[in-house]
């Protein structure tokens, strides 16, 4: 594989934050790492990225899970990684979402909801937090297939608060959720507006982002970056978040 070269100035903005270095959470039945924190969140940990709050990976053991437990004016992505969650909440929505599934909680004036792991075997996935454009809206849950062989070579939009992106999830902010698979030594170009901040998560494989090479669940946080080029190593799969500096930005 021939790896994009990058300009110093692309190296300099782009600040690689390596899995093994991500602080955690350890408990019997949750092993959780944090590339973005804002939930009792340590002075060494980062700060949030635009309106990008936290955006944690979490490992939940087989038969556990959180119990019942609220929110407010956040919009909290989940994207399930390997095995299946099982979602309850005060709305009275009740779901499975499985590998491959998002799901999309606009928190607004309140909500509670309960998530598990009633398999087998551990499941995987990462909660992306994301602030609202606007506070106290109706609070609202929604889910959606986005089959892997249906993003291979392709970004294909997750997540969005853009009217344009009418086959994402609806989210009540200025934000997108992209996912891609890739085949060994695939690229990928995604354009970012400018003053618009990024995340990038290595979800499987390794990938090389604008000549840096990122491990398999290593983050990139991008800022002032006008283009991002994303390689696969091998054969990848990656999920980027691009976000507004504040709520309510273009």
């Amino acid at each position: 594989m021939k790896a994009i070269a990058p300009t110093p100035a692309e190296t300099s903005l782009i600040e690689r934050r390596p899995y093994a270095l991500l602080s955690g959470d350890e408990r019997a039945w949750l092993k959780a790492r944090h590339h973005i924190s804002f939930v009792n969140r340590r002075a060494d940990e980062p700060e949030r990225l635009g309106t990008l709050c936290a955006w944690n990976d979490d490992e939940i053991a087989p038969d556990s899970g959180f119990p019942m437990h609220p929110h407010s004016n956040m919009e909290i992505i989940t994207y399930v990684r390997e095995g299946s969650l099982t979602h309850r909440d005060s709305l009275g929505n009740v779901g499975k979402i499985e590998a491959g599934d998002v799901q999309v909680m606009s928190a607004g004036t309140g909500i509670r909801h309960a998530e598990y792991n009633l398999q087998r075997t551990p499941l995987r996935l990462f909660q992306i937090w994301i602030l609202p454009d606007r506070a106290d809206d109706a609070p609202a849950w929604g889910t959606k297939p986005f089959p892997k062989e249906g993003r291979t070579d392709r970004f294909v939009t997750l997540a969005s608060g853009f009217p344009e992106d009418s086959d994402a999830l609806p989210i009540r902010a200025r934000a997108r959720v992209l996912g891609a698979t890739l085949r060994s030594g695939e690229v990928l170009r995604y354009s970012l507006l400018p003053e618009r901040l990024s995340y990038l998560v290595a979800a499987r494989g390794e990938l090389v982002v604008n000549g840096i090479l990122l491990h398999e669940r290593d983050g990139a946080a991008i800022r002032g970056v006008s283009s991002i080029a994303v390689q696969a190593a091998h054969e990848a799969e990656v999920v980027v978040v691009d976000v507004p500096p504040e709520a309510g930005t273009p």
